[in-house]
């Protein structure tokens, strides 16, 4: 693996002992892959988890003089003031929710603390080469936008935000591009819950390979259907990179999207009911719910007025606590047409910065809830809380009845 003199100095520690480790991280990285050289980054988003590993290494390089020389974007941590109040926690869960934030303001991260950076505070360019890490922002920013960036961890994608290069290999590179198998796509698309659904039938087919998808039906996904489908592609897979020919940017054709290559025969074929049956799997639990959790990925704007819209002047049930996880530019839309206090009267919260694998929501575990959100249920579940799968409209009319069916 080649580096220039000045890579050099860096991992002889000559600019800090911070930058000496990051680097040390992405020579490693890039031995591992068969990297030539690093290669510039102009961005960077970082999945920190408001966990003891990620805050420590952050730490690590930040107390050794290490900065972000790139616009790095964070994933969300949680609303210590606000939940806090809410709902009870150790002292030791927010001084650690405390240091990562602090931490990360030192490095000089963008405190965005939003899963969606793609949707609107870390846009790349068509072709850019970034650093992404975050399962659903990774396959958005290759796939919809057409920018270049591997399934990064938090670790490298900080890594790479204080050095301003990642090691070339992956998805920098075209080969690694193409599409790998085909799939058609029979199903009605109507709304996020469906894309989420496919995105799901997908990532279980295609482990990391790249899926190549062709729709019989006419279909226009919004930027919330396509933050949908890539979440749970990388929930049941680990899909990064995705084409849907006449659709995604480097898929015109069928034929572009194989890299010019010989088009295989379809490996599968999704229907509706492939849509039904996977539902059936993610959501087997009926009975009464002590919560109703959307916002993974984080809800936008357009989606919570779509919430207020289903509720219909209804109010939550005395039993559940409805919580809508959003970042803060949609939470300040909101406010300022006053969508968040017409939902908090029915007994609708909205927070931002906030992510639903954090321990803030510990007080609910051992009881049914329910999301719209495989990637959810997935995270929840395995912290002590069973989770029912289902629509958005289906959310809501269980939010209001107190149990779900």
């Amino acid at each position: 693996m080649y580096l220039s003199d000045e890579e050099c100095g860096m991992l002889d520690g000559k600019s800090g002992a911070g930058i000496q480790r990051a680097l040390e991280l992405l020579v490693a990285l890039g031995k591992t892959f068969d990297a030539d050289r690093l290669i510039p980054v102009r961005r960077a988003h970082v999945a920190l988890s408001g966990q003891e590993g990620d805050t420590y290494w952050c730490e690590l390089l930040v107390n050794g003089g290490a900065k972000c020389v790139i616009p790095a974007t964070t994933n969300p941590c949680w609303d210590v003031d606000y939940l806090t109040k809410l709902y009870e926690v150790t002292d030791e869960e927010r001084g650690l929710a405390l240091r990562t934030i602090n931490v990360y303001r030192r490095i000089g991260a963008k405190l965005t603390f939003c899963c969606s950076p793609g949707l609107g505070t870390n846009i790349p360019f068509f072709g850019e080469h970034a650093a992404f890490s975050e399962s659903s922002a990774t396959p958005y920013v290759n796939s919809v936008i057409g920018a270049r960036s591997n399934r990064e961890s938090s670790v490298s994608a900080l890594a790479s935000a204080v050095i301003g290069k990642t090691p070339r290999y992956g998805y920098h590179l075209d080969e690694n591009r193409r599409g790998d198998f085909l799939i058609e796509v029979e199903a009605d698309m109507k709304d996020d819950y469906d894309w989420g659904i496919l995105g799901y039938c997908v990532g279980e087919a295609a482990g990391s390979r790249n899926p190549v998808l062709v729709f019989k039906n006419d279909v226009r996904p919004t930027k919330e259907n396509f933050l949908y489908f890539g979440a749970e592609a990388a929930t049941s897979g680990a899909v990064a990179m995705y084409h849907m020919v006449g659709i995604t940017p480097e898929a015109p054709t069928l034929e572009s999207a194989f890299g010019g290559k010989h088009v295989p025969s379809a490996e599968m074929s999704i229907t509706n009911g492939h849509l039904e049956d996977t539902e059936a799997k993610l959501s087997p639990g009926t009975g009464p719910i002590n919560l109703v959790m959307l916002g993974c990925p984080h809800y936008t704007y357009e989606q919570i007025l779509e919430i207020e819209r289903l509720m219909n002047g209804r109010r939550v049930h005395s039993d559940v606590k409805f919580w809508v996880l959003t970042d803060y530019g949609s939470l300040e839309l909101a406010e300022r047409s006053h969508a968040r206090e017409r939902l908090e009267r029915l007994g609708v919260g909205l927070v931002p910065d906030t992510c639903i694998d954090e321990p803030c929501w510990k007080s609910f575990e051992g009881a049914l809830g329910v999301t719209d959100s495989p990637k959810c249920a997935y995270y929840r579940e395995r912290r002590g809380q069973p989770f029912a799968v289902r629509r958005l409209s289906d959310c809501v009319e269980a939010a209001v009845s107190g149990r779900v069916a």
